[in-house]
């Protein structure tokens, strides 16, 4: 995570932390969503010799998508959020909603798809054809509880 927060910093980025070993980077930045996603992936690409898909949210994204009542969660259920790159269109997002089943509910919002699984995540019905629809690499998904942790800080 330290060599995130050099990567980040090395594009000019400000005020650069992470959060939790996930991945999750918070930094302010000038700039569109997509040309950050871009500068972000080539310097990520540089440093690391692989590519790295990255999902940008800002804070008011991401408390928007965390405040949607998209499903009921019961006790020993599993909510993510997954995040996509752009909004799916109309047919994909139909298909990914198909596929929900007793045990996995996909439900679409926008470039994000709530996803709640009624137990342990390792248990989801769902195959990496699922997720394909969206195109392969190009949806990443977290914990909606490590979500609201991450949220809370950045509202303090």
């Amino acid at each position: 995570m330290a060599r995130l927060v050099e990567i980040c910093e090395a594009l000019g980025y400000e005020d650069v932390w992470t959060y939790v070993n996930s991945g999750n980077a918070v930094f302010d930045a000038a700039g569109s969503r997509a040309a950050i996603e871009v500068s972000m992936e080539d310097a990520l690409e540089t440093a690391l010799r692989f590519e790295v898909e990255t999902f940008v949210r800002t804070a008011a994204e991401l408390n928007k998508a965390l405040s949607l009542d998209t499903v009921k969660v019961g006790d020993g259920d599993t909510y993510f959020i997954t995040f996509l790159k752009t909004p799916p269109s109309a047919a994909t997002t139909k298909a990914l909603e198909a596929a929900s089943n007793d045990f996995d509910t996909l439900i679409v919002r926008g470039r994000d798809v709530h996803w709640r699984m009624r137990g342990k995540s390792t248990d989801t019905k769902l195959t990496a054809k699922t997720w394909n629809l969206v195109g392969k690499h190009r949806s990443t998904s977290r914990n909606v509880n490590m979500l609201h942790k991450l949220a809370a800080k950045l509202g303090a």
